[in-house]
Formats: C-alpha cells, structure tokens, sequence
C-alpha cells in the first residue's frame, strides 16, 4: 500500500494541481491535499487524500456530513482531539479510524507529527434514510464523536475508496456508489447507539445511571491500552471507588475488573490480525506484566496461544 500510494501521489506532491476540494478545505484547509473525488461523477460520498503537517488547529463550523477518517499508510503520530467535555488522544496507526457526526463542532485538533496518507470519507446525511436503508433510519445523534478505534471492515472500505480515488477505473462509479451503501450499513450496525449497545453489557436498571454508565464505558473503550484503574473510572463516574465497584457491577453484571478484562482480550485479537506489532508489546500494552501472563489469559479465554491465533487469521 505505501509504495502504491508513493507511486500514485508523488508526483502531485511536487506540485502537480489536484481537483478542488469536496468539504475538508473549510477545516483543514487546501495545502495538505492530495487527490479530491470531486468532478469524478461519484454518487454517495465524496473523499480526499490528505497529508496533515504537524499542527494545532482549533475546529469549529457546522456540517452536514458524517466524516470517517482512516489511516492508510501508519504514520506513528499522536493524535488529539478536543471538544467540550471530550479529549481523545491516540496514535495512529495503519487501520485507525476516526469518526465525525453532522452538527456543530467546536474544539481543536493537535497533530504532534506530520502525517501522509489520510483519507478523508464524506457521507451524506441522505444515506440514512429510510428510503436507503429499507427501514426507518437512525437518529444521526445517536453516531457519537467517536474516539479513535479500528474496524477491519471498515477499513477494507476505506481502502476500496482511496484505490479507487488514485486510479480511477471505468466502473468507478457504480463501485463508490455500492461502498457508500456497505459504509453505512457498518456505521448503522457497529458505531450507533449508546456505548452500552456497542460493548458487552446490557445495563440492568440497577447501579449507575445510564448517563454514567455511557461515560465510564466509553473511557474504558477509549484507553484499553492505557493506565485504567478503578480510581480513575470512580471519577469518571462522580463517585467514590467503593461506591462505583458496587455500581458499576449492579448495572453491568460483572465487576470492572472481568469488565476490563473481557474489552482487553477482544482487542488484543484485533491487534493481533491487524499489522505485526510483537507479542511482549501488545502484552505490556494491555496491562500485563509480562507475555508469558497474557499466553496464559489469552489461551485461557480462546483456547489457543496468541501466536497460533494471529497464524490462524492470517492464513485465512
């Protein structure tokens, strides 16, 4: 995919002209583009390829779109975003994804190093409705400013888009149009609702409120490679640690612990069938001590070792 991008779009970033830009100039700007699907005839999104310098941009302005982001190439850069009430800071990798609801958006986006290789998909509010979907639609408030996570699906997406925005084909049109249909059938079934739809629990009517229970969910989702401790998600939750373990495990079945626990096993398979980071390093990432602890709980939980799940998955 690198060298595919490095000989599709080199040549423009020695100066070549590109079409103009579908939305993104209004917040980033023009002089990171790359390539704009604009004047391809597309039906159901629009795309640009972007390059971002390393920057803090203060964000604000209404839109109309949904906008997914999605790292193509890896650029290693951490990555924040800051809206009220909200930080999200991630370093992206191959395969992150971000994600941006229709409506007003005031905050900042900070870049600690220059990224190449974003691409940037615009979604019309038009693709929810019941006449696309075949059903009656979804509240487009119910798709969260999402923190940074990866979907293999919708990546793949993604990566059809920006292939198809670098060399455009003669069926092009009709291949955007059918992806615009499988992006949002993705975005309806895994990235709408509460976070307590998206995760493991369903709350029982019992403990935590949803609303506190929808913010501590979500900061569990947000830093399954971080520090999370009981203490930390206590005051996520505006109560004392005590108070919030008894909470927490009435409202969601399970203790913050077995919680934890389950989220970080299902994301260490993600990390696993996604690019080749070492075993020891998703390990130590994850919150274990060691590899040979996170073999134990992963065997445990899967019935096979990492190595033989990440064989497994690549072979098929």
């Amino acid at each position: 995919m690198l060298d595919e991008y490095e000989n599709s779009v080199a040549p423009r970033l020695r100066g070549v002209p590109v079409d103009p830009p579908v939305h993104g100039s209004n917040k980033y700007g023009s002089a990171g583009l790359v390539l704009s699907s604009a004047g391809r005839g597309w039906s159901g999104l629009s795309a640009e390829l972007r390059n971002h310098r390393k920057a803090v941009t203060a964000c604000s302005g209404y839109h109309s779109y949904v906008e997914i982001c999605a790292d193509l190439i890896g650029n290693e850069s951490l990555v924040t975003r800051r809206a009220a009430g909200f930080e999200d800071r991630q370093i992206a990798r191959r395969g992150t994804i971000w994600l941006c609801r229709p409506g007003w958006q005031e905050g900042s986006l900070e870049i600690a190093e220059d990224q190449v290789g974003i691409l940037h998909i615009y979604l019309p509010v038009s693709q929810f409705s019941p006449s696309k979907l075949g059903s009656v639609g979804p509240k487009i408030s119910a798709l969260r400013y999402e923190r940074a996570f990866e979907d293999p699906l919708l990546f793949e997406i993604a990566r059809a888009v920006g292939s198809e925005l670098q060399a455009q084909t003669s069926a092009g049109s009709l291949l955007v149009e059918a992806l615009a249909g499988s992006l949002t059938a993705r975005l309806v079934q895994k990235h709408f609702g509460s976070p307590s739809n998206r995760f493991l629990p369903r709350p029982t009517g019992a403990g935590l409120d949803q609303r506190r229970l929808c913010r501590v969910l979500d900061y569990v989702e947000g830093n399954l490679e971080g520090d999370l401790t009981i203490d930390r998600m206590a005051s996520i939750a505006c109560l004392s640690s005590s108070h919030f373990t008894r909470a927490f495990t009435q409202a969601v079945g399970q203790s913050p612990h077995r919680y934890v626990s389950a989220k970080r096993l299902d994301h260490a398979k993600t990390l696993l069938t996604q690019g080749d980071r070492p075993l020891v390093e998703i390990a130590l990432a994850l919150g274990f001590s060691c590899q040979a602890n996170f073999t134990r709980a992963f065997k445990q939980a899967t019935g096979q070792a990492p190595g033989q799940f990440r064989h497994n998955r690549g072979s098929r």
